[in-house]
């Protein structure tokens, strides 16, 4: 069993030496080959795009670690998501490639633990599958403040919205698949050393800052598009009312548009899910 870890760790560091080997795009030569493919599709072009952002799905697959999956096999989902959306992608819409792929890598990813997890298998609850994702994240967020999860467990399933017995068995199946890079090998070379910290850190301060900067642009681009669907009276309640650092009251924005309160919020229920499915709209797209 330990031989058969060491081997996957050992296939992670190559694979992580291999990826950072490529290239970083810089925005301008980006744009410039993601222009091109858009125009000819030339499947080499496609490939550098690919490449040029193969360590930001190794990034995101670490984050699903704690599932109990294959690194390796949460990365090749991760991979396939990143070339869905290089083929679907627009540079035109003025924001990077990673901010768009993202939510191709991730669902990707979601979707192949979903799918090979056990819990699947014996059918999933709606409070089930939020706990799946929820609770590993609350756990950890527990354990990094210093508090016990078991003293938590009561106030942590008010703030899931679930039953404390729901709570009890979703933790129950985690835990035993859990997996952690924080187990020591058998190799002498590395002996003493947990594999999380013979692995060399790829995520250097300008590539975390630059996918964050990103996706605060391409988040800010997706909403801007979805609030020109809506009406000159919509739009102003949502500026001002949802969008604005000191909102207007109901009724301020009716004196200015005329209107009751009862009338503006009408409105702003109205416009915020006008907003939402033009957002969800072009998260598809």
């Amino acid at each position: 069993m330990e031989l058969k870890k060491y081997s996957q760790f050992n296939d992670i560091a190559v694979y992580i030496k291999e990826v950072n080997s490529y290239p970083m795009l810089t925005q301008d030569e980006e744009r410039s080959l993601a222009i091109k493919y858009y125009e000819t599709k030339d499947i080499e072009l496609a490939k550098k795009l690919v490449t040029a952002n193969l360590r930001f799905v190794v990034k995101v697959a670490f984050e699903y670690i704690h599932y109990g999956l294959s690194l390796l096999d949460l990365i090749q989902e991760g991979n396939l998501g990143l070339m869905l959306a290089v083929k679907k992608f627009n540079p035109y819409k003025n924001y990077r490639l990673i901010s768009y792929a993202i939510w191709w890598i991730r669902a990707y990813i979601q979707n192949f633990i979903m799918s090979n997890y056990s819990i699947v298998k014996l059918g999933t609850t709606q409070n089930q599958r939020k706990l799946f994702y929820s609770l590993p994240k609350v756990k950890k967020e527990l354990a990094l403040k210093g508090c016990d999860f078991e003293d938590a467990k009561v106030d942590v399933a008010k703030l899931l919205d679930v039953t404390p017995v729901e709570l009890d068995e979703m933790e129950l199946r985690l835990s035993a698949r859990d997996f952690s890079l924080e187990y020591a090998t058998n190799n002498n070379d590395n002996k003493h050393k947990l594999p999380i910290d013979v692995i060399q850190d790829y995520r250097t301060p300008e590539v975390e800052l630059l996918e964050e900067e990103d996706e605060l642009r391409h988040k800010q681009n997706v909403v801007q598009e979805a609030l020109k669907q809506l009406n000159d009276k919509e739009r102003y309640i949502i500026e001002n009312r949802i969008l604005k650092d000191e909102p207007l009251t109901l009724k301020e924005v009716g004196d200015k548009l005329g209107i009751t309160r009862e009338r503006v919020r009408q409105l702003e229920s109205r416009a915020l899910d006008k907003l939402k499915k033009n957002i969800a709209a072009q998260q598809l797209q």
